[in-house]
């Protein structure tokens, strides 16, 4: 027999409910008020509600700048025009100091009846000092790429050797005989200081030596090696060429007379290596065309000359 619920004083539930002087929920007694249904999926943020705004990056139309972008340098060395200057400046000291040294000390050691201005003729001299230059240079070069710019030499100047070494020498070979036939064309000097070199075997084998050798080691790395990726990078690889040619001829002037047409001709050579050089991306392939011009040139005057012993006169 079921039995009605009381609350503790004794009223039943019913009572209670339909009498309004003792109300379940109150003010004072809000726990029996109708609570929220629980929903058991988690609410919605208020936001998720609200319609999208349309960002600002989203609203802008995307633009496409374009950016200019060059070629790249068809050169680009570490080192650059004050260097090159730099390394110019050396050489010069150099070469005043040693030819005074060497002179000074032939004269007070080994020919003190000799006059200081027919000593600096002597062609070993001359052979003695061009040897210490050329190694000071070289010792610039190395030192400046790598004490300077922590960069490996033969790497930096771009040396690169290649396979086909008697390629490129025959190349050298070839603009010789080619330059022979110009040489005939034009004015050339009869009697010029670098016939001195040849009047001793000695002396003359030494100098041959020395050209297909050091000098045109030297002279590829500091011109084509060193001078050119700076005037190509700036100028563009033509006047890289050319620009390094034409000081590369005039140097030699001196030894020549300072005729016109030997300008002519060595200018060429520099060009030629200097397009070789371009062409290859190595120095190492410009030192073999080089050193197969003046080695076809030494060769030729070892076999006229039977070993310099019949130099001709004039």
């Amino acid at each position: 027999m079921a039995h009605p619920v009381r609350v503790p004083d004794g009223t039943p539930v019913d009572r209670l409910v339909q009498d309004p002087e003792h109300p379940l929920s109150t003010s004072d007694n809000p726990q029996f008020d109708p609570q929220p249904t629980v929903s058991a999926e988690p609410a919605a943020p208020a936001s998720a509600n609200m319609p999208e705004r349309p960002s600002i990056d989203s609203a802008l139309p995307e633009l496409a700048v374009p950016i200019a972008v060059g070629p790249p340098p068809v050169e680009n060395p570490p080192w650059n025009g004050w260097d090159v200057l730099m390394i110019v400046g050396l050489t010069l000291a150099t070469i005043f100091v040693s030819q005074v040294a060497i002179l000074f000390g032939a004269h007070f050691f080994l020919y003190p009846r000799i006059a200081l201005n027919e000593l600096a003729q002597q062609p070993i001299l001359l052979l003695i000092s061009q040897f210490l230059i050329d190694g000071a240079v070289a010792v610039f070069l190395f030192l400046l790429i790598e004490g300077k710019y922590h960069t490996r030499f033969w790497e930096a100047i771009r040396w690169d050797w290649p396979t086909n070494a008697w390629k490129w020498l025959g190349l050298g070979a070839v603009m010789l005989l080619a330059l022979s036939v110009l040489e005939n064309i034009l004015p050339m000097p009869k009697d010029v200081p670098f016939d001195k070199l040849f009047s001793r075997p000695r002396d003359a084998y030494l100098l041959a030596i020395i050209a297909v050798t050091l000098g045109p080691l030297v002279e590829e790395l500091f011109f084509r090696g060193f001078f050119y990726p700076v005037v190509a990078r700036r100028l563009g690889v033509g006047w890289g060429i050319f620009l390094t040619a034409l000081p590369f001829a005039v140097m030699h002037m001196p030894q020549y007379g300072y005729a016109w047409g030997v300008l002519l001709v060595i200018l060429i050579v520099g060009i030629v290596c200097g397009v070789v050089r371009a062409a290859t991306k190595s120095v190492g392939v410009s030192f073999l065309v080089h050193a197969g011009y003046n080695g076809t040139q030494m060769l030729i005057a070892v076999l006229w000359t039977r070993g310099f012993t019949h130099m001709p006169k004039g």
